[in-house]
């Protein structure tokens, strides 16, 4: 069992920056890819990013490439996503996830959702 807690959303102003934080419980935390998807008002979940379980290998969404940084550290069982360049597109509440492979992160195909987040760009 992984139990995610999400933290650091806010408002911000569009070209602004924003570092989003889950921590993790659990000792199996570092078998676990792990993911970061949103959902804006009206709109159905989509993903933004993902890392492997060593954090080798990541995986973003065309819309966040270059902008966004996704990283973890095994020894604090956290997953942060860094969020530059912030567009009033990018407004939604933040999930993030645990999955059982990299592909199924990048897929949808979660074991463990976390709580949310709210991020609110201003223009």
């Amino acid at each position: 069992q992984v139990q995610l807690v999400e933290s650091g959303g806010g408002l911000v102003q569009a070209g602004g920056s924003l570092r989003l934080s889950c921590a993790a419980s659990g000792r199996t935390f570092s078998t676990y890819a792990m993911g970061w998807f949103r959902q804006a008002p009206g709109k159905e979940r989509e993903f933004v990013a993902a890392i492997s379980w060593d954090g080798g290998n990541t995986y973003y969404a065309d819309s966040v490439k270059g902008r966004f940084t996704i990283s973890r550290d095994n020894a604090k069982n956290t997953v942060s996503l860094q969020m530059n360049s912030l567009k009033p597109e990018d407004t939604a509440v933040y999930y993030c996830a645990a999955a059982r492979a990299l592909n199924l992160a990048v897929a949808g195909t979660v074991a463990y959702w976390g709580q949310g987040t709210q991020v609110t760009v201003s223009s």
